[in-house]
């Protein structure tokens, strides 16, 4: 990013957010039967990346490490609710396009799909932030499924893009939410990666770059 891009985006921080109107319970599951409309057949699979690895929400009776190819995991997502607020907006990761990300594929409970399902689009999708994606997904055991992955909708006000590390720093060092500061969930996923053995090292050499701005 630019000099003249980074001086823009402070200027502009916080950004004018408009989420729209929260997605009514019909709207959810208008979503999401047409997903799973798409769905092949056999076993459903969800790929995990950000705070499902460390708080899933709905019950699995198996887990893989896993990697999706055509997309990485990024902070482009405005939270002006979780880990923000609308004076002071947080980020989020969310799959952008380009590159891989690795994670965990979770292969759901079919006694009780609905029922993880509806959870899950609950906590994903209040607003219309994300586009539920059927990735083609490597597994740790070499296989290859169908799973369920939720991918940013670079048109939506919502999506902030790659922002610059002397923003990104601000927003970690101020950014809190109703379930906690941007920072600290940053720091719980990188944790879960790390404790897994697969370290996202790009998103680790640039929350050192953050840390070290706010140090100087």
């Amino acid at each position: 990013m630019s000099a003249i891009e980074s001086v823009s985006w402070k200027r502009s921080y916080p950004p004018a957010l408009d989420f729209g109107q929260q997605l009514t319970r019909e709207q959810l599951i208008n979503s999401m039967q047409m997903t799973m409309s798409r769905h092949e057949g056999g076993p459903v699979w969800l790929f995990a990346y950000g705070s499902l690895i460390w708080r899933p929400e709905c019950s699995s009776v198996e887990r893989q490490r896993a990697r999706v190819h055509g997309y990485h995991r990024g902070l482009y997502l405005w939270s002006h609710e979780h880990r923000g607020t609308p004076e002071t907006p947080g980020l989020v990761f969310g799959l952008d396009r380009g590159g891989s990300c690795s994670g965990f594929a979770y292969r759901l409970d079919e006694s009780n799909l609905d029922d993880s399902l509806m959870a899950l689009w609950q906590r994903e999708m209040p607003y219309p932030a994300y586009r539920p994606h059927w990735l083609s997904c490597r597994l740790g055991d070499g296989s290859k499924v169908q799973a369920l992955g939720f991918v940013l909708e670079r048109h939506l006000p919502c999506y902030a893009g790659n922002l610059p590390d002397t923003l990104l720093s601000e927003i970690l060092a101020s950014a809190k939410g109703r379930y906690g500061t941007t920072r600290e969930y940053v720091e719980q996923t990188l944790n879960a990666l790390r404790n897994h053995q697969m370290p996202d090292r790009n998103l680790e050499a640039r929350f050192r770059r953050c840390h070290n701005l706010r140090e100087v």
